[in-house]
């Protein structure tokens, strides 16, 4: 007996010790620097994540254990030579830094993590995991040079850039999209081969004939005096043993805007187009050998040419030359040694890319007028078109996009910038596909001349389109939210939004796919708090920080656009110094706290944050700001632009003081009292100064009493205490005297929505937004929307692709779906679940994937009855707030509440029952719910 119960006793530490599968935790999504075994990563210390997936409920990580080794056969036999952490008494499962040896350049490292829990268990080793390292200094490019077709003389640089069309004087944009190649020879098998590459403005690299990685408008913008990003891929499977051939197209992006005859916002030019690249083959044998750009590559002027990322692309198919990026290519006389040029500093592109993600094929083709067949998508959204032809060489086919018809039924251009056109010169040799490489605009409609659908008469025997479609680029950020409700026109706002975010999500969060395409950047704080639920912007929002370090001015200054390649220094300066713009360097990486945890962005940028501090203070006067764009295109009786229901001061100031409440807090986070108090002090002196300035204490109004005015003096908690609640009672006044219409624009109207929404007002949220008939969303959708526009009104003289008002999608997901954090939760770790059932909404499914896993919210609304099924993710905690009344009955799983020892019964909060729960799944019916 007693050497059974030994035995049993063995076994048990056996399972302890060694987790079987099935077990009840394990580990998922490891990422490293936010992305899924990243390549490029710069970090010395790179930060490690990674989620539990529990069985049981109430499950906190008490301890994890992380091995890092430089080969997976290392890690397979469970010894991390690179790093070992033992097992580690924390809870922390985001933002692990690294803490092992020193890291090396362009090597691969491999890891995996186990945790354990409070509930006994041990998850047993995750899926191995790895990440890359990138070339940091400009000793490990290893001889690398940049690389062109020609140089740009020093003094023909046109940087900044100037607006409009430019001087006369300027380059005619007549510059060689140049095409450069390599062959070299493979003898030994092949363990690892990656290729670290920059081409400004952009490039597209193929190696034995293929394209490399999927890439669309690589690398991302920058300010190219500072720095320029490269990317890096792994092309293991795409060399051959024996002859390799390297070949890379350039295109001009922001690095070079050509003057001509085609549209262009900006005119400037940091130089043409060059590149520069280390390719590193690792062999089998352990021997290294190094591909890089210098003077023994070849380059010939290409087949594209025109490219500007403002006018299009003309290609000509007849100056192609086949099997030019393959080895054993004969170079005729066209093809050149490289020139050997200067080129900026250089940075990993560690943010997601830009990729080509989604096709569209015609819903219907028309002819308004002869020899112009116009196509419609069905989707307004950022892109560029592929076409598939035949016909004679040197014919050529015109391609017009556009978002809108006039009224002859014709593509137009008028209001986004025009010209802008493809342009395809036909070789003549069979079916022939196309499609840009550079650039993109924002269509809905496809104008083609000079070519005729297929099926179609052709008397001119011109070239047949065989086929049309658009390809949509945007950034290819991890989609994280879902969100679907009983009303049909809050799914369709959602969509709506949605393709605006998708369209002017680049490699910056752009204003408009066609007109401007520049880093406008108060929608990054403004609506990023909504589009962080749909998609995983981190990393995005990184490099936006980034930016606008590269575009802060030595007075402290921080741009209303970054890169910031022109300088709007008309109107006064307003468009390129507004408060509301530049605060977005203290605002975001605040954000970028709260949402992912991210502390590291608060220290490497508090300087940066402090002198723009400083810059506003120099700006004010007795403590009150007032220039700057204010509430951008707010609702009155003038067209939309410049804010006509609140003033300046009102805005700019609400923005300063909020910058102060949030550097106060950084500070003290970062450890800094003395710089904490300091900036709490001069926030009580701008308080002060506000509310002496603009408050009426008669009437309980901010200045002219719009929504704006009020709500941001509630948001940033400007109003005393005590006249809060009038303030409020003025704003939802305001909205039911105007039959429930918004006049908040770009800056106020997602803090309108947060006031209302926090003051439990979500009724007027809803009543402002089911509206068709007045401006707003569901007016957009009416006239025929299919993408968010820049305003209210759905006006055909502005861009009608922007996201700048899409501040509704946070209560989407907030309000409707009740999924929010709590007041100090930090990347949700502590959940807060409060559904607002309002209106005549009936059910709602909502769900996020935040940074420790799913949470998700599905209700249903039936009579009396309430059903919440709610997922907390494994390693937080969440309140749940449900409509009941003192008298309802609560049940969980189909049983009481009151006893469960899963739930803890919190005080009742306007009148709603709250429960404490901690990870997993619950469903909870409420009979006799309270839905007032």
């Amino acid at each position: 007996m007693i050497r059974i119960v030994f035995l049993l006793f063995l076994c048990l530490v056996s399972l302890q010790a060694f987790p079987q599968k099935g077990n009840a935790l394990t580990v998922k999504e490891l990422k490293c620097e936010y992305r899924q075994n990243p390549l490029g990563v710069e970090a010395a210390s790179p930060r490690l994540q990674w989620q539990l997936n529990a069985s049981q409920r109430h499950v906190v990580q008490t301890a994890y254990r992380i091995l890092v080794a430089d080969s997976p056969e290392q890690l397979q036999k469970n010894k991390g030579n690179i790093w070992d952490s033992k097992k580690v008494k924390s809870n922390q499962s985001i933002q692990v830094a690294y803490a092992g040896k020193k890291l090396e350049p362009a090597k691969a490292y491999f890891w995996k993590v186990m945790v354990w829990d409070n509930k006994g268990n041990a998850s047993g080793w995750s899926e191995p995991a790895q990440w890359q390292t990138g070339l940091p200094t400009a000793q490990d490019w290893n001889g690398a040079r940049w690389i062109a077709y020609e140089e740009l003389p020093a003094e023909r640089r046109i940087v900044p850039a100037q607006h409009g069309k430019g001087e006369k004087t300027l380059d005619e944009g007549k510059n060689v999209l140049p095409l450069l190649r390599k062959e070299f020879s493979v003898t030994n098998p092949v363990k690892r081969a990656t290729v670290y590459v920059s081409g400004l403005g952009h490039f597209e690299m193929s190696l034995n004939g293929e394209k490399v990685g999927d890439h669309f408008l690589a690398p991302g913008w920058t300010d190219y005096d500072e720095h320029a990003l490269y990317v890096t891929y792994d092309i293991t499977k795409q060399l051959q043993q024996g002859a390799n051939a390297v070949g890379v197209m350039l295109g001009n992006g922001f690095y070079h805007i050509p003057r001509g005859s085609q549209y262009r916002k900006l005119t400037g030019s940091f130089g043409y187009p060059k590149m520069i690249c280390r390719l590193v083959v690792e062999y089998q044998n352990g021997k290294t050998e190094n591909i890089i750009s210098d003077g023994s590559w070849k380059t010939a002027p290409g087949p594209i040419t025109f490219s500007s990322i403002y006018g299009g692309e003309f290609y000509d198919a007849t100056l192609e030359q086949a099997g030019w990026n393959k080895p054993n290519f004969k170079e005729n006389n066209t093809w050149k040694q490289a020139l050997l040029v200067e080129g900026p500093k250089l940075e990993a592109q560690t943010s997601t890319p830009v990729k080509l993600i989604q096709n569209f094929t015609p819903i219907k083709v028309t002819q308004p007028e002869p020899g112009k067949w116009v196509y419609d998508l069905g989707q307004n959204a950022s892109g560029i078109v592929g076409i598939t032809v035949k016909g004679k060489k040197g014919t050529s086919v015109k391609i017009t996009p556009g978002e809108l018809l006039n009224e002859q039924q014709l593509v137009t251009q008028k209001h986004t910038g025009s010209p802008y056109n493809f342009m395809y010169t036909l070789k003549g040799e069979g079916t022939e596909n196309w499609q840009p490489r550079f650039t993109y605009y924002g269509f809905r409609y496809v104008m083609v001349e000079g070519g005729v659908p297929e099926g179609q008469p052709n008397p001119q025997g011109l070239p047949v389109v065989v086929s049309l479609k658009g390809l949509h680029n945007t950034n290819a950020a991890e989609r994280v939210g879902k969100f679907a409700t009983s009303k049909d026109l809050f799914n369709k706002t959602e969509n709506l939004i949605d393709w605006a975010i998708r369209s002017n999500m680049q490699s910056v969060f752009t204003d408009c796919p066609h007109r401007e395409k520049l880093g406008w950047l108060e929608e990054v704080h403004l609506v990023g708090s909504s589009i962080r639920y749909n998609y995983d912007i981190a990393s995005l929002c990184r490099k936006a920080m980034r930016d606008m370090q590269m575009a802060q001015t030595r007075d402290g200054l921080i741009p209303n656009i970054a890169p910031e390649y022109v300088e709007f220094e008309f109107a006064d300066g307003v468009f390129r110094d507004s408060p509301e713009w530049g605060s977005n360097g203290i605002i975001l990486p605040w954000y970028l706290y709260q949402w992912y945890g991210d502390k590291q962005v608060l220290e490497e940028y508090y300087p940066m944050m402090q002198r723009y501090v400083e810059y506003l203070k120099s700006k004010s006067k007795s403590h009150i700001v007032a220039h700057g764009l204010s509430d951008w295109y707010d609702l009155g009786p003038e067209r939309p632009g410049f804010s006509q229901q609140t003033p300046n001061g009102v805005t700019a100031t609400a923005i300063y003081y909020y910058d102060l409440n949030i550097m106060s807090k950084i500070a003290n986070l970062l450890g800094k009292p003395q710089d904490a108090k300091a900036y709490e002090q001069l926030g009580m002196e701008v308080r002060k100064a506000f509310n002496d300035t603009f408050f009426n204490t008669e009437t309980k109004q901010y200045a002219t009493g719009s929504q704006a005015a009020n709500a941001m003096a509630v948001y940033m908690q400007l109003v005393e205490p005590q006249h809060k609640n009038a303030v409020v009672e003025n704003i939802i006044k305001d909205i039911r005297s105007r039959d429930n219409r918004l006049t908040a624009g770009d800056v106020g109207y997602r803090y309108l929505l947060r006031v209302l929404d926090d003051a439990g007002r979500s009724d007027v949220i809803y009543d402002m937004n089911s509206r068709t008939d007045v401006p707003g969303y569901g007016y957009q959708l009416v006239q025929g929307a299919t993408a968010l526009t820049e305003s209210w009104q759905a006006l055909p003289n502005v861009s009608n692709n922007h996201l700048m008002l899409g501040h509704i999608l946070e209560w989407f997901y907030s309000g409707i779906g009740g999924i929010r954090q709590s007041e100090n939760s930090i990347a949700f770790n502590q959940i807060e679940i409060r559904p607002e059932i309002v209106g005549d909404l009936t059910s709602s499914n909502v769900s996020y994937n935040s940074p420790y896993g799913t949470i998700s919210t599905d209700w249903k609304r039936n009579g009396n009855t309430f059903e919440l099924s709610v997922e907390i993710p494994a390693n937080t905690t969440a309140t749940v707030h449900l409509p009941a009344t003192a008298t309802a009955q609560i049940l969980e799983s189909g049983k009481p509440v009151s006893g469960n020892k899963d739930l803890q019964q919190l005080e009742p909060q306007n009148g709603r029952a709250v429960v404490k729960v901690g990870s997993g799944t619950y469903r909870f019916v409420v009979q006799d719910a309270n839905f007032e």
